[in-house]
């Protein structure tokens, strides 16, 4: 028997995909990836007492997350953690890979991907100000993009109305004008043919942005790409089904006005953390 067999055989079947974010936004990369693993038990853990992380220190995030993800895992055992979060992800996924011994996939704002689309080599990247100001974001510019023009701006509004409609609310229009409004008012912005969603909660609400703009673009998100590498990782691994659990930091009353949306999308359990 291979190693790597041997080591499928050692993981419980019903040991879960942990998939985790500040809120809600990396239910858009579990969405791709039960596309791929209809059958994995999952365990979607949201920090809403931590929400949103775009507007904290990445200090306080290198802190945090580390600290939430261990604790998530004494209680879930699971088989591997995926990080939801870009603004997690470009800043504590070192620490998270040192801490943890168990496979970790991060997500990063879908530069390349970009890149291969754009005809006008002018990009837009939308994320969370502490995303955008990343140096990790400019080597994937130079790594991919660097022939192309690459103007980001920080939208944390968008976090919060990806939040307000997976609650059934309808967001203040204005904010999609504000965010589109930061990118276009650049320099060279008129060519912009493609922007990069760059925060795992912004294809919630890609159709406002769409609207806002009032032009033809291209979004481009990295839901897929990452469903791929959970796919790759955990090939050949068996899957018995314990349900789809939502786990929350914080009072258990604010898990209430997403239920709807979350039990459409089959979770049935709902824990705090």
């Amino acid at each position: 028997m291979s190693h790597s067999s041997s080591a499928s055989a050692a993981i419980p079947a019903d040991a879960p995909l942990l998939f985790f974010d500040s809120g809600v936004g990396g239910l858009t990369v579990l969405d791709a990836a039960r596309t791929l693993l209809p059958d994995a038990p999952i365990v979607y853990a949201a920090d809403f007492a931590g929400l949103p992380y775009g507007a904290k220190s990445e200090a306080e995030i290198a802190a945090r997350v580390p600290a939430l993800l261990g604790r998530l895992v004494e209680r879930y055992r699971p088989r591997l953690i995926t990080i939801a979060c870009n603004t997690a992800s470009t800043i504590a996924l070192p620490q998270v890979r040192a801490a943890l011994d168990l496979p970790i996939v991060g997500t990063v704002p879908a530069i390349k991907p970009a890149s291969e689309r754009s005809q006008s080599r002018v990009i837009g990247v939308l994320g969370t100000e502490a995303t955008v100001r990343q140096p990790y974001v400019t080597n994937l510019a130079h790594e991919f993009a660097s022939d192309a023009v690459i103007l980001r701006f920080g939208a944390p509004e968008l976090v919060l109305a990806a939040e307000q409609k997976l609650r059934g609310e309808v967001p203040d229009p204005a904010i999609f004008d504000r965010a589109v409004a930061g990118l276009v008012s650049q320099e060279r912005a008129v060519k912009i043919d493609t922007v990069v969603l760059a925060c795992t909660h912004f294809p919630l609400v890609q159709e406002e942005l769409a609207r806002a703009f009032g032009r033809a673009v291209t979004f481009v998100h990295g839901a897929e790409g990452i469903a791929r590498r959970i796919a790759y990782l955990t090939r050949g691994q068996t899957f018995v089904g314990n349900g789809l659990r939502f786990v929350a930091t914080g009072p258990a009353s604010d898990v209430v006005p997403y239920m709807p949306a979350l039990q459409a999308r089959g979770f049935s359990n709902f824990e705090t953390l």
